[in-house]
């Protein structure tokens, strides 16, 4: 082979191998490129999980937040309906007052009372309302039984019993309690002296209606002295739930039981719930110095508890805290 051939091969594969290398380089750059955009779309779509998963959470969090903001909305609707009535209460309780504030609107109230406990346990030929006697004077009610007309008042006077529970200063409170104390005495005469009358028919006693248990527990329990006071008056006091006692204890009476009889147990039933009613006041006073004395010793305890902690507290600021923990191991 001649020499020129060699160069022409050489140069040939010289070029053969330069574009080669070309071609290897050209596609080394291209898998580059396709691996950075392969990177790039993997980033990507990455990027795009993320920002649905975002948007996923964004969206539940507005609708949480739209139920919570429904359910308030009905709250505050509910609430406000529930403030109105409460308000439309609050003045209808004032125009009650109001309305009680007169004497005689009380005294109907109580006679309406009085007429309905007297339409539940008696007959109507047994009792009537309003009756008049002949010396001009009208009692609310007359219960009637075999030997005689049992008088019922129902006026009673509240006045000084409401100043008494209203009165903030203790003083104030024993001058309204002894006011009270003394308007009853008055009804208690009146009553006596008006509608005891035996020669227009009626028994030897009278009844006083008292229309509230509260002002009936005060007078038994915390006004001892009136109920005496009225049972030397021959007035009985009596309350709407031991007036329905009273109402049946008459029955009996009415039954056949001759009026003495009749008396009698009427007196046993009143003593007996005056005996119930005084026991359950004791009970309450008994359970009521049980928790003042409970509260006085918890507060003691407290105090103690205070002392104890300053004196702990004290001594670590003086002493130290990390000096103290050393001596206690050392104890230890």
């Amino acid at each position: 082979m001649s020499s020129e051939t060699i160069i022409i091969l050489a140069v040939i594969s010289g070029i053969f191998i330069v574009g080669l290398a070309a071609v290897v380089i050209f596609l080394l750059k291209k898998l580059d490129v396709i691996g950075s955009s392969l990177k790039n779309d993997a980033a990507i779509t990455m990027m795009n999980q993320n920002m649905q998963g975002m948007q996923q959470k964004i969206d539940q969090t507005t609708r949480d937040m739209n139920d919570r903001l429904d359910r308030a909305a009905n709250v505050i609707g509910h609430v406000s309906k529930e403030l109105g009535s409460l308000q439309e209460i609050g003045r209808n309780m004032k125009g009650l007052q109001d309305f009680l504030k007169s004497p005689k609107l009380r005294g109907n109230i109580g006679e309406a009372i009085l007429k309905d406990l007297l339409r539940q346990f008696l007959p109507k030929e047994n009792f009537a309302l309003q009756y008049k006697f002949k010396n001009g004077a009208t009692v609310d009610a007359i219960i009637r039984i075999d030997n005689g007309l049992i008088p019922v008042d129902a006026k009673f006077p509240i006045d000084n019993f409401t100043k008494m529970f209203q009165a903030e200063a203790e003083a104030e409170k024993l001058i309204f309690a002894k006011e009270f104390t003394r308007d009853v005495k008055k009804h208690i005469d009146d009553i006596s002296k008006k509608y005891i009358l035996p020669g227009e028919g009626t028994v030897d006693f009278a009844v006083m209606y008292i229309p509230s248990e509260a002002i009936y527990y005060e007078i038994a329990i915390n006004s001892g002295d009136l109920d005496r006071y009225a049972l030397t008056k021959k007035v009985f006091l009596v309350s709407p739930n031991s007036f329905s006692y009273l109402v049946r204890t008459i029955l009996v009476g009415l039954e056949g039981k001759k009026i003495t009889e009749a008396s009698k147990q009427i007196l046993a039933a009143l003593h007996a719930i005056r005996q119930d009613n005084d026991k359950f006041g004791q009970s309450l006073s008994v359970l009521n110095r049980h928790i003042t004395n409970a509260k006085s010793s918890m507060e003691g305890v407290a105090n103690e508890y205070e002392k104890l902690s300053s004196k702990i507290e004290s001594t670590l600021v003086l002493k130290g805290e990390n000096e103290i923990e050393k001596a206690l191991e050392t104890i230890e």
